[in-house]
């Protein structure tokens, strides 16, 4: 039987705390035993019982979700950050990133879309809202049009969306094969090794 996968959730909005708790416990699969409506509580708490993953808000009153990210990973190195947020900025994008966000949503996200970002964070990718996505590949491409092919900027949209090998290869009409090839070109070219390593570099790309 696959491990349920426990969610904590830090948001200053109690009907939108509550609603997600609601989700997110009355799913199969997922237990939602922990929640915050600020950073500065999560910090003194979560760590005693580290979850799998955090949905995390950015505009929260005090500490910002941002750096609650940068000091709960010091804390909880195992976890999983999924930012879920209004904000749309690049430079909000871009912190959540560099301090540890391995995923980027927006709160206008159905549930079921949500519910399938835990997993996947979970799993190893880095999901991301369509329009967030979008985003920083396109300002990639842009920064970077002689690094990498119109294939691999390609297979890095999908990666952005969070998907993996098998499901690129089935989207594409590739084999598995071929994916991993283009990755290995990817990771060469933009000098990184995880998939979460390439996002960043995407993003980081853009911001210089």
């Amino acid at each position: 039987m696959q491990k349920e996968i426990k969610v904590a959730i830090i948001e200053d909005e109690h009907e939108i705390r509550q609603l997600m708790t609601l989700i997110i416990d009355g799913s199969p699969g997922y237990s939602c035993k922990q929640s915050f409506d600020n950073c500065e509580d999560a910090l003194l708490n979560l760590a005693a019982d580290p979850p799998d993953v955090v949905l995390m808000d950015i505009d929260l009153p005090g500490i910002s979700g941002i750096e609650g990210v940068r000091k709960l990973k010091e804390k909880m190195p195992g976890t999983d950050f999924l930012m879920l947020t209004v904000q749309d900025d690049d430079e909000s994008i871009f912190n959540s990133v560099c301090v540890g966000a391995t995923g980027y949503l927006l709160k206008d996200t159905p549930p079921a879309e949500i519910l399938k970002a835990v997993e996947d964070v979970n799993k190893g990718g880095s999901p991301m809202s369509a329009s967030i996505a979008r985003r920083i590949v396109s300002s990639f491409k842009a920064e970077n049009s002689t690094s990498l092919s119109e294939r691999e900027i390609e297979i890095l949209r999908h990666l952005c969306n969070g998907e993996n090998y098998k499901v690129i290869a089935e989207k594409l009409h590739i084999s598995g094969h071929t994916v991993r090839s283009h990755f290995k070109n990817i990771y060469k070219k933009l000098q990184v090794s995880t998939k979460a390593e390439a996002v960043k570099k995407a993003i980081n790309e853009r911001i210089i």
